[in-house]
Parts: structure tokens; C-alpha cells; sequence
């Protein structure tokens, strides 16, 4: 990155969000909440309309949540209130997802009976507004899971704050149906409590819950640290049969990723495994690797805001040898560099059944990129979905992506490789790569690469007319206004498939300016690389 570019980033105010992004965002929710994901297999897939009401419910909650944040702790360009901002989204969009669709024309007191009726296996008491729960809620709230006879074997207890009269309530119910539970999903259910007494409640659950045989388990949105994993010591030592672990946003440092290594006694049928947005670094990517090392079924790894660097890379990447049936790999903003990217090379050479990985923000540049290009050619045949964002790529190292699309013209589904600087040179090779036979091919995201007229010329005439070709993004480049006239023709008989050119810079020249400008374009490049992120992974 040049001088110009880091003092423009130094430069720009980043909160408050402009209301154009706050909308853009809005919109990337509601397009995520009503595409086919893995939690909507479970959950049940939202229709557009509750989709957008919930996006702007959403939007609306987190804006107002990072607000707090900045008035009281003022940071200056307001990065830390994005930050905030992007988690509390990607968490309530979550939790959106997995309340699923709701039930409708019914009573508002009756709902939660009609949709027991409906899903008899799952009970779920995250629907509504986040909150404490009280003892005698919890009794009444409680009261299905206590029916003679109930058949639940899956439980959601998330967005719902657990005290200790709340928790001794739900104790000895959890401790009568625990045999018959394969689910468990206890995420975000001690928010706002003191460390002292939800550490007590997480002691009282993990107790209840001892000697369980859950396939999934889910206690993100925690802020667990060392004390909370030890707190599910019970929990977690009696699981044999694993097959699904989530903890994201649960501060997992050093200390707290080797109690989760010691803690869990089997790995050998656990097939997804993420960690997101945690504190693990180095030395925690290195306790981590020890547990990968035994995942010899894994299908799913998710290590992405982690703070690793370029030694917990390194071991990252060797203990993923382990996992030769490794479907989905999400390393994306760590600190990895080209030295990492190069041992990632050597492991990617053997997971022969990657379908999706995603590599953003890396720090890979040129080098480590062609050396996992390459060996995403050699080895992955049935490749989806390429994301290689923000990883200071150039038109060098053009030509290698280009052979490595070519070489999976069949399979490709996404190419996401923004914010890099291939530039028309680069950007041209790429799309001459592309004339081919893709026919899965459904986006195209070559945003933020210093693209001019003749780039986004030559991409557009090459995606327009691919059949089930739904996306090309080429925002945020140096088109000219006789260009973006170009490409808008091009794409004149399909307007939906052209994204939007509203952050295009005709002038091609970076702002310095902190106001205005940043407010025109978007808000700063970390608001919109942070916003970016926020995805529920997609499935066939």
C-alpha cells in the first residue's frame, strides 16, 4: 500500500456511516437472509419480505448499538464503532436466519404454540427482542420442554440473557431431556450479566447439560475467554460424537484456544469447526493446529479475525494437511503474509475436495497468491467459490489466477478478488480467461482494482451473456463517465446484473479530503471492507 493510500485511510472519518451505506447494507442483509445457506437448511429460508424487514430491524439495532459506543468512547475516525457496527449485524443476521420463517396469520400469543406444532423437534426462545430472562419467564417459557413425551432434540436458548434465578429454573428441565438432545445452542445467552455471575450460569449449564450426546454445538456471542471454556469444562469432556463446534466472538486467546485443545476428548467425527472475530494470535493458532491435527473428517474450517499471523499461519496450514476431506476453508483478515501463503500452498496441494475458500486479507501480494493459485489447479477439481480480496495483487500475478480459472471453467461458481491493483492489465487478462465455457459461473466482483474504460469494457463484454451470470461488481474504479456509459450499454437488455457505480472515481485520483469525500465514497475503505464480510456461507 503507497503513502497516499495509507494517509487517506489515516485521514477519513469512518463513523457515522453516510445514510447510502447505511441502505447498501440493509441490502446485503436482506440478500443474504433469503439465499440457501447451511443455517437456512436447518432453520427454514426467510420469504423477501420478512427478509426486509428484518435487514432494516437489524441495521437499524446495530447502527444504534455502535452510536453508544462512539458517543461514549470517541476513538478518533470512529474504527472501532465500524468494527462494533459489523459484528452486531453479522450476529443478529445470524440469529435471524436461525429463527426462521415465522408463522403467520396467527394470534401474536399464540405463535410460539403453532410453531412448536410445526417443529415438535426444535424449541426455540431466541425470537423477539433481546433480553434478560427473569425466573418466572423461564418457568413459563420453559414449560414445553417439561411435556411428557416431547420429542425435542434440538435446543436454542440464544439472545436471551440467563441469570442465576433464570438458570436454576432451567437446570433441572435441561437435566431430564439431555439424553435426548443432538442439538444445542446456547450463543449470546449470558449478555449483559457480570463476569462472576455468568460464569456461574455457564457452570450451571455446562453441569445440566454433562454426559449429553450432541452433534452441534454452538456457544459464540459469549465472550468466554479461558474462564467461560473452563466454565463448559462438563460440557465439553463428555462430547464423544461432535460433529459441529461454533465459537465466534467469544474472546479465544492463547490460554482460552488451549483450553478448548485439552477439553474436547474426541474430534474424530467433528466435520465443521469456526472460529471468528477472536483474540487467538500466534500462539493460539498453534494450540488450535494441535486440535486440527486430530480432525482427520473435517469439512468445514472457519479461522477468520483472529489475529494470526505468520507463525500461527505456518502451523495453520501444516495441521490442515490432516484434513484431506476439507470442503470449505475461511482464513480471511489475519496476518498471514507470503511466507504462510506459501506453506498454504503445500497443504491446498492435498484437499483435492475444496469447493469454497476464501483468502481475503491475507497479505499474501503476488507471491503467495500464484503459489495457491497453482495448487488450487492441480488439485482442486470441483472448485465454487475463489476469494482473494484485499491482498495488494497485481497484473503479475494475473496470468496465474487466469490459468487457475481456466483450469476450472466447470466447476466455478464466484470469483471475489476486490481491492487488489490488477488494474486493465491485469483485469484484461482475467477476462480474455473467462470467454470460455463457464457455465456455473454466477459473479464477478472485480471492485476497488483501479479498473479504467478499457478493463471494464472488455470484463463486461465477457460476463453479459453467460447464462444464469447473476453479479459483476466494478465499483469503486477509475471508469470514465463515457465508460461507465459503455459498460451500462453493454448491460442494457440486463440492468440487474450490473452492480452499482456509485463509488466510481472518473478522475482516478485517491481523496484526501475527510468529510465529504469520505461520506461520497462510502465511508472509508474499512467500514466497507468490514461490511463486505458480512455472509452466511452459501450451499447448493
Amino acid at each position: 500500500m503507497d503513502s497516499t493510500t495509507q494517509n487517506r485511510l489515516h485521514s477519513i472519518k469512518l463513523w457515522p456511516p453516510s445514510q447510502r451505506t447505511r441502505q447498501t447494507l440493509v441490502e446485503r442483509i436482506t440478500k443474504n437472509l433469503t439465499t440457501p445457506s447451511i443455517l437456512s437448511r436447518k432453520y427454514g429460508l426467510l420469504s423477501k419480505e420478512e427478509a426486509e424487514e428484518d435487514a432494516n430491524r437489524i441495521e437499524a439495532a446495530a447502527f444504534e448499538v455502535a452510536n453508544q459506543h462512539f458517543e461514549k468512547e470517541p476513538d478518533g475516525d470512529g474504527g472501532s464503532a465500524v468494527q462494533l457496527y459489523a459484528k452486531e449485524s453479522s450476529t443478529l443476521m445470524v440469529e435471524a436466519v436461525k429463527r426462521g420463517p415465522r408463522v403467520k396469520e396467527e394470534p401474536e400469543e399464540t405463535v410460539f404454540e403453532s410453531a412448536t406444532t410445526l417443529h415438535e423437534t426444535f424449541f426455540d426462545i431466541s425470537k423477539g427482542i433481546r433480553a434478560f430472562i427473569e425466573a418466572e419467564e423461564a418457568k413459563e417459557l420453559l414449560k414445553p420442554l417439561q411435556e411428557l413425551g416431547n420429542k425435542y432434540t434440538r435446543i436454542c436458548f440464544s439472545n436471551r440473557s440467563f441469570g442465576l434465578d433464570a438458570a436454576q429454573i432451567a437446570v433441572p428441565i435441561l437435566t431430564s431431556i439431555k439424553g435426548q438432545l443432538t442439538e444445542v445452542d446456547l450463543s449470546d445467552f449470558v449478555a449483559g450479566r457480570p463476569e462472576e455471575e455468568a460464569l456461574e450460569v455457564m457452570n450451571l449449564f455446562s453441569s445440566a447439560l454433562e454426559g449429553s450426546d450432541v452433534r452441534y454445538l454452538n456457544l459464540s456471542d459469549n465472550a468466554l475467554g479461558e474462564k467461560g471454556v473452563r466454565a463448559f469444562s462438563k460440557l465439553l469432556s463428555s462430547q464423544s460424537n461432535l460433529e459441529e463446534l461454533y465459537l465466534l466472538n467469544d474472546g479465544i486467546s492463547e490460554e482460552a484456544a488451549k483450553a478448548v485443545v485439552e477439553l474436547i476428548p474426541s474430534t474424530k467425527k467433528l466435520k465443521i469447526l469456526h472460529f471468528h472475530n477472536n483474540m487467538t494470535g500466534d500462539e493460539g493458532a498453534i494450540a488450535i493446529s494441535q486440535l486440527l491435527k486430530k480432525c482427520s473428517i473435517l469439512e468445514d474450517f472457519r479461522c477468520s479475525s483472529t489475529r494470526v499471523g505468520s507463525e500461527g499461519g505456518i502451523a495453520l496450514s501444516e495441521a490442515l494437511a490432516t484434513c484431506t476431506g476439507l470442503k470449505k476453508l475461511d482464513l480471511r483478515d489475519n496476518i498471514f503474509g507470503v511466507e504462510a501463503g506459501i506453506a498454504l500452498s503445500k497443504t491446498i496441494s492435498l484437499l483435492a475436495n475444496l469447493t469454497e475458500i476464501y483468502l481475503s486479507y491475507l497479505n499474501l501480494e503476488n507471491e503467495g497468491t500464484l503459489a495457491i493459485a497453482n495448487a488450487l489447479k492441480d488439485s482442486a477439481k470441483l472448485l465454487e467459490v475463489v476469494e482473494i480480496a484485499g491482498n495488494d495483487i497485481t497484473a503479475e500475478a494475473a496470468s496465474g489466477l487466469a490459468d487457475l480459472f481456466t483450469a476450472r471453467k466447470e466447476s466455478l461458481v464466484k470469483i471475489l478478488l476486490s481491492e487488489n491493483e490488477l488494474k486493465d492489465e491485469g483485469v484484461i487478462v482475467i477476462a480474455k480467461a473467462l470467454e470460455g465455457d463457464f457455465s456455473r459461473l454466477t459473479e464477478v466482483d472485480l471492485s476497488t482494482n483501479m479498473i479504467r474504460r478499457a478493463g471494464a469494457r472488455v470484463l463486461a463484454q465477457t460476463v453479459v451473456g453467460k447464462p444464469g451470470f447473476k453479479l459483476l461488481n466494478i465499483n469503486g474504479n477509475y471508469i470514465s463517465d463515457e465508460g461507465v456509459e459503455d459498460v451500462k450499454e453493454i448491460f442494457k437488455d440486463s440492468p440487474d446484473l450490473l452492480g452499482p457505480l456509485d463509488d466510481n472515481d472518473p478522475e482516478g485520483e485517491e481523496y484526501d479530503d475527510e468529510d465529504e469525500d469520505a461520506d461520497e465514497n462510502g465511508d472509508g475503505d474499512e467500514l466497507g471492507s468490514k461490511l463486505k464480510e458480512l455472509e452466511i456461507k452459501q450451499e447448493e
